[in-house]
């Protein structure tokens, strides 16, 4: 173990020198042929290491990158993902930058530190001539940031086929992996009433502002923040012009839960809402869209494994729970003990002042490839 730590140590420069060229490979999820130039990025540094290689296209979307090494039997899978909530030319305002040892960049800490952790990894195990005693495969997405519909099925395959699944997200703060994540559901809760003039007849129209305002007080009550349910009315929109009663208006709502039950509750609760006003309707549109991670007895095992590993390399592992989404919900949902949160520390995911510790990539380098060794 103190040779792993010690060998990705003295990677720390060449690491810092990845992450900078990763970082300046801007992959927004909207642009897929930005995200194929970072997947060749990664195909061309992952082939030396592995016995297979490949890209996997996506119709629409930028290509799926897939690695594996080892030959042993039952299989991990390592997760990441390639494309970042930022838009092309961020980079013109805030390039990549290092202040002490921080290294600032759009991307950085979600998730290009990870990648960056996977890749020297393996490095560390090819360099000191270790082999992992299971196959292991490396996933790379191209629109975690969004959902990932459209590849869902290739990595359920994938995920599948391997007894534990290790995502390289960023972490809690202080380091700490996530063994529990919130699911969401987006709903749209849409009113329509019966337009009428604001000053000759009003009262021949229905509001459907005044209507959509009783029922959002109705959403507010369904929260039970320290049961873990959060409903957020984020947006709502009504009406066209002030001297029209409104025959139409609608709320989008974000709905966190911790368990999948307590999901489903809400949702169903709120698909039971019924108008306060004569004629107006009700519609309610949506529906879950990312199941919770659930902090079960198998992931609990594997965070201890781990927890037990990051000890012999002589520092703490932390755990946590998170209140976004991440692929390693999806695994988790599908029965695969999944350990989220291994990427290196930082902070600033989706902010401008997104960073990594940079001697943090050294720990998580030496982590994973330890946890590919042992688990």
């Amino acid at each position: 173990m103190r040779e792993i730590l010690n060998y990705a140590r003295a990677q720390t420069p060449e690491m810092i020198r990845t992450l900078r060229q990763m970082v300046e490979i801007e992959s927004p999820s909207s642009e897929p042929d930005a995200i194929n130039r970072l997947a060749g990025f990664l195909v061309d540094r992952f082939a030396p290491l592995s016995r297979e290689v490949d890209r996997i296209p996506v119709s629409g979307a930028g290509d799926l990158v897939r690695a594996r090494t080892g030959r042993g039997e039952g299989a991990i899978l390592v997760l990441g993902h390639m494309d970042t909530v930022w838009p092309l030319s961020t980079l013109r305002d805030r390039p990549v930058r290092i202040e002490g040892e921080k290294l600032y960049g759009p991307g950085s800490f979600d998730m290009k530190g990870g990648l960056t952790v996977a890749l020297f990894a393996l490095k560390t195990l090819h360099a000191l001539d270790l082999r992992p005693e299971r196959s292991v495969t490396f996933l790379f997405t191209s629109l975690e940031e969004v959902g990932g519909r459209p590849y869902r099925h290739i990595l359920e395959r994938e995920a599948r086929r391997c007894q534990s699944v290790l995502v390289l997200e960023p972490p809690l703060p202080g380091g700490a992996v996530k063994t529990a994540r919130k699911g969401t559901a987006r709903l749209i809760l849409r009113v329509h009433g019966r337009s009428a003039h604001a000053g000759l007849a009003p009262e021949e129209g229905v509001n459907a502002i005044i209507e959509l305002a009783h029922q959002l007080v109705r959403l507010a009550s369904l929260n039970e923040w320290g049961e873990g349910l959060s409903v957020n009315v984020g947006v709502i929109r009504g009406g066209r012009r002030a001297n029209v009663v409104p025959d139409r208006a609608e709320a989008e709502i974000d709905i966190r839960f911790s368990s999948l039950e307590q999901g489903k509750r809400a949702i169903e609760a709120i698909g039971q809402f019924q108008p306060i006003l004569d004629g107006a309707e009700i519609e309610v549109l949506g529906d879950l869209s990312v199941p919770p991670m659930e902090r079960t007895e198998a992931i609990v095992s594997l965070y201890q494994r781990a927890r037990a590993i990051a000890a012999r390399l002589g520092f703490d592992l932390p755990e946590g729970a998170a209140g976004g989404a991440s692929e390693g919900s999806y695994t988790a949902a599908w029965g695969i003990p999944t350990l989220d949160g291994l990427g290196p520390d930082g902070d600033g995911a989706h902010a401008a002042h997104e960073h990594v510790l940079i001697p943090s990539l050294a720990e998580r380098t030496a982590l994973l490839a330890a946890l590919l060794l042992k688990l």
